[in-house]
């Protein structure tokens, strides 16, 4: 039986990779009881390191044999450089480009019998520089390649079972790490081009750093440029650097600068154009060879072409290199060619791209270097100047074939005052790749991982936040803790930039894979559209076939079925003809093909498939959107996109949605160039954000308040995004967010202020309760009856549960409740009143006003500052036209005492100060008068007198200056309580809704009482009042005749005066259509002067005058019989006017043709040129004649007036011919006059609106005529004594 020491002993022997498994198996036969079974597994173990042994053998017999080209500078040093190899664990090598460190070493560590235990790794930073060291190593150890020489890069594996040498991109020995922890498939690691600094190198070196002491028998050649050797050898514990110079000749290096202007300067290119000029020419006269120009990029490439091309320089081609540029022309700057040759290119050519034959540089010393901003969270593309490494890379650029000239556009203090060095990548770069494959290989705290030069903290921070973006860490509040989630652990496995996995995972879940895989694949490689300069119009016209109007995501996936059927369909030969035709990479294509083969086949392995149907296009974009939460946009008003973190955007140019500019949009990337640029972009819907960024939106709550129709507290939700609004004001339940203020807003507004929503018992009992109580507080004018609403509120409080927060828990929670006990929630009227309320009594404070038989409802307000504050008075519009002003100035007895200290105050002081105190006056005056008899003034007034001798006048009493809850109001309500006019003045509310009073009356009058198109009696008799009962109230009408032209018709009135008016003109109208006309009568009797006098008449048709005078003519003898209320009384009034009318008729047109013919003949009196003195006479006479004369005043004035108005006439003609002699004296007359007008004014004012002037108003109207006789024409005589103080006493009568 073979012993498990001794086998222990012989894993030395074995293949590296072999003895970790061998030692795991060994161990675990120790853990086998059965006898038999671990006899039986000790020996397939013994077999399998017995094979294991002999592999090794056939690989240590089969070593290659190494030969080294002389010419090599490496080859110089061999011995050195295998010396410290074969002494040291890691070893720097320095050497330029050319020296043949790449090619060489690994044969070197072939002869030191390296490559034997495991595979000697190479790694290049490029693919291409992978398989073509492989090729060239091969070539010259004269082996096929894939056998002792192999190449392993993305999507192609050359590596055998033979294979020593294994080269690769770094990229792929850092996925490795993932499955071969200590790395024991190598013996040997070269890293390759080490200065580079890339990511990937920074991590391997990081990691073999802590590797090293737990695999001492691996080797570790660090190989670089003479960039900053000391710092790897620091790295590695101060590890031997060995330094091999290049194939090099002396460079002469002059310095010209550009003319001192500041960079950001319009005309810095334009001088730095000019600079390259004067170089060119310069280099031109120094005889033949290349000329390799240094740019920042792509647009200043073709710029510089176009105008060095414009020179015309002689035997000279303008190139340039990029690269965007496809391969047949970068071919061009290889090709042998006999015309000197002027390239111009980025940095690329500084390290990465060998150009053959370059004999002069020109270096403008700037470069665009990739730097992310942890500021802006975007990678920028500033041009910044190169540092002193990088200058001379460009320098050495020219020294390689002969002697050579570089000339900077810099001085020489400027080049010494640059940073030695150019920043690694892990300093520039967002970390988050880097930190997901670091968790993902359980390499713990980023912070502490040995990074040759680790990388800034914030940067650290902003992976980190871009892994939480993508849900790819747990959020740990210590960094320390940080851990990957399921979906961190599935990105960490898909082969592209975490947001691009993110999208990838997303699309699974939306059934959009196959789609977003093949974006993802394009957005992983260099756009396959290419576009050369002199063709770009052609090849922008071929490219456009495949844009989305508002998606340049989509143009891909058009790119992409297009070229799966074209390939279906065409031979290979004649697919890569179609790719030229059409200006796309064949290339590229192939390694988008094979990254989306790469991606599938990863994410088969994972359990994602691809379903056959066609994703549409909202679900691509929502699972792209995944991945780009923090690059969305929101156009502002300057039509600049905000962006995440208060940044601000452009769209790139060259971007399908440049011109559309949608109001939101996503990009693939943002970078900054001399704007912040947004490159790959489509336009999304806002919505589409919240569902995927639950996890980073910051939302806020606002305005939370109880609505009635849910059932719950509501309120308004804001989400943001980075700063960006993505959720703005929208409705939802705030229950269970804040559990404590819902309950609360519960409580006060469902509970307390009754909002429930449902009819609950205890709520109306409630109810009931607080308004008896809150109707004591309005009529006591106190808000300390009721408890205020804390205290209801504790109520509640107290005896609901704490967690019911909205009306479905509640009445769950009260159905129980309510059965056990129903009154639980009712309140006591003690637990809702903090004082009594004794002396509010029905007396005091009466809940109706009672005027005869109409009983008005009274609501009290103790609304100080409101439109309602007191008593106000409620008035159905129907019973409008019967209430009367009498009694409301006495108010309430409760604050009768209050009203009339307050009237005492409002008098002048000089009338105040006789009585004081007011409040002890007022209880004197109550103790001695009767109210409701009277006006409260007068009796006030009179009282006052008795008490004091003191007389007030009525105008000295100032109501607006009484507080207004001591002044009864008046609410006029419809028949469904509506509100339609509220004042204090209740004649001007009767005026302003008369209309509505109508209308009311009409409707509901009993049918047939109002009539219309009547020209006969036959009616019956006609009221002259009408009460119908409705309800609780009478609603008195008044029925009366009334004109309409060409008929008569009964309508119904508010008023009586109203209606007595219009039955007047009614009663005319229908006399008039039942009587012969007089005009006939009227011609043949009228004296011929009388006839001609009529047309004088000012006012139109003769016939509308002889027409008034009819009208009145029948209203003289209609005035005899009465009010005429029936057929008989009417039938006999119709005949008796039959027989009269026309002598009444020719008497009124006689005296009137005497008025027109003095009328007229004053009016030429005053025509003309008028003296100063007596223009205010004749303005005087004129408004006295318009108001004694106009259309219609036989009527309006009445047949009986009419010898009057010639008198006034008369007296108008002596004042005329005495005013010449005596001006002044009119004048006299006429200020007393206007005093006595100005008082009649006021008189007429006061007579509601609608309402006809009463008669004793009209009475006075005639009084100032009289007076104007007894001023101006005394001898005329007057029908009774007059004076202008007897007209103002006639006034205040009235008043």
């Amino acid at each position: 039986m073979v012993n498990l020491g001794q086998l222990f002993g012989e894993l030395k022997t074995c293949l590296k990779k072999d003895q970790f498994i061998f030692k795991k198996r060994l161990h675990g036969v120790k853990k086998i009881s059965d006898e038999n079974k671990q006899a039986n597994a000790i020996e397939k173990i013994a077999a399998d390191i017995t094979r294991s042994q002999e592999n090794r053998e056939k690989r240590l017999a089969g070593l290659p044999k190494v030969t080294y080209p002389e010419q090599l500078p490496v080859s110089q040093k061999k011995d050195v450089i295998k010396d410290a190899i074969a002494n040291n664990q890691v070893v720097i090598i320095a050497g330029e480009t050319g020296s043949g460190k790449t090619t060489q070493i690994p044969k070197m560590c072939l002869e030191l019998g390296r490559g034997v235990d495991g595979f000697i790794g190479h790694t290049q930073p490029r693919r291409l520089a992978a398989r073509s060291v492989a090729n060239r190593i091969a070539e010259e150890m004269k082996c096929e390649l894939g056998q002792q020489v192999g190449f392993k890069i993305r999507f192609s594996d050359q590596v055998s079972n033979n294979t020593y040498i294994k080269l690769m991109t770094d990229g792929i020995l850092l996925a490795e790490i993932q499955q071969d922890r200590f790395l024991n498939q190598y013996d040997t690691i070269i890293i390759d081009e080490a200065h580079e600094r890339s990511l990937n190198i920074d991590f391997i070196l990081g990691y073999l750093k802590n590797l090293l002491p737990k695999r001492p028998d691996l080797k570790v050649i660090i190989t670089s440029a003479t960039i900053d050797p000391e710092r790897f050898s620091k790295h590695f514990n101060d590890a031997p650097i060995i330094e091999v110079s290049g194939r090099t000749f002396p460079v002469d290096v002059r310095y010209n600068p550009i003319s001192d202007i500041k960079k950001d300067d319009m005309e810095a290119e334009g001088d730095q154009l000019q600079g390259i000029f004067d170089a060119v020419d310069e280099l031109c006269a120094e005889g033949p060879g290349d000329i390799l120009i240094f740019l920042n990029g792509e647009r200043e490439i073709r710029d510089t072409a176009d105008a060095l091309s414009k020179r015309n320089l002689k035997h000279t081609d303008v190139l340039p290199l990029y690269s965007r540029l496809s391969n047949a022309e970068q071919n061009r700057i290889f090709a042998p060619h006999s015309r000197r040759h002027i390239i111009l290119a980025t940095n690329v050519a500084e390290t990465s791209l060998t150009v053959p034959g370059i004999r002069y540089v020109i270096d403008p010393g700037t470069a665009r270097i990739s730097r992310y901003s942890y500021r802006t969270k975007v990678q920028r593309l500033p041009i910044e100047p190169v540092s002193q490494a990088s200058a001379n890379q460009r320098m050495g650029r020219c020294g390689r074939v002969e002697a050579g000239i570089c000339i900077r556009l810099y001085s020489e203090d400027d080049f010494l005052s640059r940073p030695e060095f150019t920043d690694p990548e892990i300093l520039r770069t967002n970390l988050a790749s880097v930190i997901l494959q670091m968790l993902a290989l359980g390499l713990g705290d980023m912070s502490e991982f040995p990074f040759v030069q680790a990388p800034d903290s914030r940067n650290i921070n902003d992976g980190l936040t871009l892994l939480e973006e993508l849900q790819a860490i747990k959020p740990a509040k210590s960094r320390d803790k940080t851990s990957l989630t399921q979906s961190g652990r599935e990105l960490s496995r898909l082969p592209v930039d975490p947001r691009l996995a993110k999208m990838v995972l997303t699309a699974h879940k939306l059934g959009a894979l196959r789609e977003v895989i093949i974006i993802v694949a394009a957005l992983s490689i260099q756009d396959p559209r290419e576009r050369p300069q002199e063709k770009r119009a052609a090849a922008n016209e071929k490219h456009g076939r495949f844009d989305d109007p508002d998606s340049d995501f989509i143009a891909f996936l058009n790119l992409w079925n297009y070229l799966e059927e074209q390939q279906s369909e065409l031979t290979n030969s004649q697919f890569r003809k179609l790719c030229q035709k059409d200006f796309l990479a064949y290339m590229r294509l192939r390694e988008w093909q094979d990254i989306v083969y790469q991606i599938s086949t990863v994410c088969n392995e994972m359990g994602m498939k691809a379903t056959s149907q066609a994703a549409d296009g909202e679900l691509v974009h929502k699972a792209l959107l995944s991945g780009m939460l923090s690059h969305i946009g929101f156009k502002d008003e300057k039509q600049i996109y905000k962006g995440a973190r208060n940044s601000q955007f452009h769209i790139f140019p060259g971007s399908g949605l440049f011109k559309k500019s949608p109001k939101w949009m996503m990009s693939a990337e943002l970078v900054e160039t001399s704007k912040l640029y947004a490159r790959i972009n489509a336009k999304i819907d806002i919505t589409w954000v919240e569902p995927l960024a639950q996890h980073l939106v910051k939302r806020s709550y606002s305005e939370p308040h109880w609505e009635k129709k849910p059932g719950a507290v509501i309120a308004f939700e804001q989400q943001t995004l980075y700063g960006l609004l993505v959720v703005n004001k929208r409705r939802c339940v705030y229950s269970n967010i804040d559990p404590k203020v819902s309950r609360e807003l519960f409580i006060r507004t469902a509970l307390v202020e009754q909002e429930l929503g449902l009819n609950e018992q205890f709520l109306a009992f409630n109810r009931e309760l607080i308004e008896d109580i809150q109707v004591l507080e309005h009529k006591s004018r106190r808000r300390d009856i009721l408890v205020d609403e804390q205290t209801l509120y504790e109520f509640y409080d107290k005896k609901i549960p704490k967690e019911i927060n909205n009306r479905a828990a509640f009445l769950k929670w009260y159905k129980t409740q309510k059965q056990q006990n129903k009154h639980y929630l009712h309140m006591s009227r003690e637990e809702l009143m903090q004082h009594g309320a004794s002396n509010i009594t029905e007396f005091d404070y009466p809940d109706t006003w009672q005027q005869d038989n109409i009983i008005l409802p009274l609501t009290y307000h103790f609304d100080p500052g409101q439109a309602v504050d007191g008593v106000a008075v409620q008035i159905p519009v129907a019973l409008l036209n019967q209430v009367q002003e009498s009694g409301f100035d006495w108010h309430i007895p409760a604050f009768r005492h209050e009203l009339i200290s307050g009237l005492i105050k409002s008098l002048p002081k000089s009338l105040r100060r006789n009585f004081v105190p007011a409040p002890n006056y007022a209880d004197a005056v109550l103790a001695a008068i009767e109210p409701l008899q009277g006006s409260l003034i007068e009796a006030l007034t009179t009282r006052l007198l008795r008490m004091t001798g003191v007389r007030v006048d009525a105008q000295a009493w100032d109501l607006s200056a009484l507080a207004p809850h001591l002044r009864l109001q008046f609410e006029v309500r419809d028949e469904h309580d509506k509100l339609l006019a509220r004042g204090l003045d209740l004649a001007k509310l009767k005026a302003q809704l008369q209309g509505k009073v109508t209308d009311t009356l009409s409707k509901v009058a009993d049918k047939g009482i109002e009539k219309t198109d009547l020209t006969q009696w036959d009616f019956g008799k006609l009221p002259a009042s009408y009460v119908k009962k409705q309800g609780q109230y009478e609603i008195k009408a008044y029925p009366a005749l009334v004109d309409k032209k060409s008929a008569a018709a009964v309508e119904l009135f508010d008023s009586e005066v109203k209606a007595q008016q219009a039955h007047q003109k009614g009663l005319r109208r229908l006399v008039l259509l039942n009587v012969p006309s007089p005009i006939k009568y009227l011609q043949q009797n009228l004296p011929n002067k009388a006839k001609l006098g009529l047309y004088f008449n000012p006012f139109g048709k003769i016939a509308d005058l002889i027409d008034d005078c009819i009208a009145a003519g029948v209203d003289s003898l209609l005035v005899k019989h009465g009010d005429i209320r029936d057929e008989q009384a009417f039938e006999a009034v119709k005949e008796q006017i039959r027989g009269e009318l026309g002598d009444a008729v020719v008497l009124i047109a006689t005296q009137v043709e005497q008025v027109l013919s003095i009328a007229h003949s004053l009016h030429k009196k005053m025509k003309g040129r008028v003296d100063l003195t007596m223009i205010t006479a004749h303005g005087d006479i004129k408004s006295q004649l318009e108001s004694l004369i106009f259309k219609g005043f036989v009527s309006a004035h009445g047949a009986d007036k009419i010898t009057d108005l010639i008198r006034y006439l008369k007296a108008i003609q002596k004042r005329l011919e005495k005013l010449p002699v005596d001006p002044n004296r009119d004048r006299l007359c006429v200020l007393e006059l206007e005093k006595v007008a100005q008082e009649y004014k006021k008189l007429v004012n006061k007579t509601p609106k609608g309402l006809p002037i009463p008669d004793e108003v009209t009475t006075i109207f005639w009084m100032q005529q009289e007076l104007r006789v007894s001023l101006f024409a005394q001898t005329l005589g007057t029908p009774y004594p007059i004076s202008a103080k007897r007209v103002i006493n006639a006034i205040k009568e009235i008043e």
